[in-house]
């Protein structure tokens, strides 16, 4: 846990500051801005890139993660700038939580990776530079992108812990459970062995 040293309205207003820039559905934006259908009426109705790669358009599905992990980084970059460190981990969990459940969108956001990996980075850059690694690594071994998507969070405090930023394990660790919160369908099909894997044909594409 960092060392609190700000004030507790000063931190609230961080919270409440930061969670506002995470609420910005930058899938919806990035959609209505190239013309794409609303990603909440494809596939699994998420509001994230994937969802916006199924429509049709990878320019739009990039911006929407570059946007997506770029909101918590930039809460985080700010709070610390203007304020301290420990606003900079409450700006962190809260712009977070924002992209989780946003005000705009009746609390029916994303699963939050492309925002962690963004949020990580401005944390501290090494162990965000851990975290897309072993996102990576996962993928590329098992080309699942939900089982990145869940162990790289999952790993990332310990990461965090072994590189010298045991300061940031808690809320690491705060937000890897709501990364396996909001992926539980995709754990529950990974663990059925029936969780699509990329590149992978539809059964009724097989002939």
């Amino acid at each position: 846990m960092p060392l609190f040293e700000t004030s507790a309205p000063i931190l609230a207003l961080v919270a409440v500051l930061a969670y506002l820039l995470g609420a910005v559905p930058f899938g919806i934006v990035m959609s209505r801005a190239f013309g794409l259908a609303d990603p909440r009426s494809i596939g699994s109705g998420n509001i994230g890139a994937t969802n916006v790669l199924r429509s049709g358009s990878k320019p739009a599905a990039a911006l929407t993660v570059l946007l997506d992990g770029a909101k918590g980084g930039i809460a985080v970059l700010i709070a610390r700038a203007l304020v301290g460190e420990d606003a900079a981990q409450v700006a962190a969990l809260s712009a977070f939580l924002g992209h989780l459940y946003p005000v705009w969108l009746g609390f029916k956001g994303g699963k939050g990776v492309a925002t962690f990996l963004g949020t990580v980075l401005a944390l501290s850059p090494i162990v965000g530079a851990a975290a897309c690694a072993l996102w990576l690594a996962t993928f590329a071994i098992f080309r699942i992108s939900s089982l990145g998507g869940i162990m790289a969070p999952a790993l990332t405090p310990i990461a965090a812990y072994l590189l010298g930023h045991a300061d940031k394990t808690a809320v690491l660790a705060a937000m890897a459970v709501f990364v396996w919160w909001r992926h539980r369908e995709n754990i529950t099909r990974i663990l059925k062995g029936t969780e699509p894997k990329v590149g992978q044909k539809k059964p009724e594409e097989i002939k």
